[in-house]
């Protein structure tokens, strides 16, 4: 059986309190009455709301099915599951087989495109209820699902007339949106591709395991090489692309990185060269910020004068790079996040699902099945 490391353990935490912590946690984001993210719909639905702007999102759904996954529960998976089929996924067009980004709450669609970090969530997450629970009956076919949105994310163009993949053919990095000649480095999972390149579909293992190493080199090149941090946005090059009226890079997306460097390396193995991108992100904001109280920044730390919209997900994501990180840092942030408290409020849904999913990690709770 694979072990993961256990960073609040080795901070001088007791067991019992992590298990604690994560199941009170959980409780909070799935059931609070003030402070749930989560929430049934009908008798065997149910959805993930973006609290800030009141939908919910692809990324949000697949986010709510890892958790749920994580923490056995098959009747929040199924829910969620159950409401992106019904509502988001789309069966005509040029999309199909993708997950409409953003619906309402009462499934009519916001937009009709997809953001591929859904469905990379939404694949692996169900391959993990396929190994935990067992196939079903459609849709709950766990596996056979997983292979089929993985077969549309790489084949679009050649299965839908004037549909786009979301990873570009050329150079196995996946796009920002399906019609995008660039890429989020927040999107990139290596982690996740190497187990695609075990569970999809035979013929396009070998097209997962060239994404595995294009986007470990990808997330190097996007790194800041002083302050290790990635722009939300970057050409397939690594360079980072400005947004029309966004003139800082270092945003709300690209806290994820590190987060995705520290499972990375606790699924598969530290890469130097992201442990010292992570290692350089964690040291910038030790030596630069106060804990809390962060701006939005250019890559190489300058502030643009715009406060941080989501400060609990940088401690939080920070504190999982340490599962990757190899500098004088990496304890001080474990120790700072495990001291921190959910988010309050109007804008907790994007903060605390960073943050769950770093807790898991950081106590090696967050596991392959």
């Amino acid at each position: 059986m694979k072990t993961y490391p256990n960073l609040f353990f080795e901070a001088g935490i007791s067991k019992d309190d992590i298990l604690k912590k994560i199941n009170n946690t959980f409780e909070t984001m799935f059931f609070d009455p003030k402070e749930r993210i989560y929430f049934d719909s009908g008798a065997d639905m149910g959805y993930m709301l973006d609290t800030g702007n009141n939908d919910a999102r692809s990324e949000g759904m697949s986010y709510g099915m890892m958790m749920a996954v994580q923490m056995d529960r098959k009747d929040i998976f199924d829910r969620l599951w159950l409401f992106s089929k019904t509502y988001m996924y789309q069966s005509t067009g040029k999309y199909e087989g993708y997950f409409a980004w953003s619906v309402k709450t009462d499934g009519n669609k916001n937009a009709q495109g997809p953001a591929p970090d859904g469905e990379e969530y939404f694949a692996l997450a169900l391959f993990f209820a396929s190994a935990r629970w067992g196939d079903g009956i459609k849709p709950f076919d766990y596996s056979a699902q997983a292979k089929e949105i993985l077969r549309h994310c790489i084949h679009q163009h050649k299965m839908v007339e004037d549909g786009q993949p979301m990873w570009d053919p050329s150079n196995y990095l996946i796009k920002f949106v399906p019609e995008t000649p660039y890429s989020d480095p927040s999107y990139h999972l290596p982690h996740f591709y190497e187990l695609f390149a075990q569970r999809a579909n035979e013929e396009d293992r070998a097209f997962w395991g060239k994404a595995v190493v294009a986007s470990r080199n990808y997330i190097a090149l996007s790194c800041h090489p002083e302050t290790g941090m990635a722009p939300e946005y970057a050409e397939f090059d690594g360079t980072p692309i400005n947004r029309p009226n966004k003139n800082q890079q270092f945003y709300s997306d690209a806290y994820r990185v590190a987060m995705n460097i520290g499972l990375d390396a606790a699924w598969f193995g530290k890469t130097k060269v992201l442990s010292d991108a992570v290692s350089r992100l964690q040291a910038w904001f030790s030596t630069n910020t106060n804990l809390g109280d962060y701006d939005s920044y250019l890559l190489d730390g300058t502030p643009v004068d715009l406060p941080a919209l989501h400060p609990t997900a940088i401690i939080a994501t920070n504190a999982a790079g340490s599962l990757a990180a190899n500098g004088p840092h990496r304890m001080e942030w474990v120790k700072n996040f495990w001291e921190t408290p959910l988010r309050r409020g109007h804008r907790r849904y994007y903060d605390n699902c960073l943050y769950f999913f770093c807790l898991l990690m950081l106590a090696g709770e967050y596991k392959i099945y």
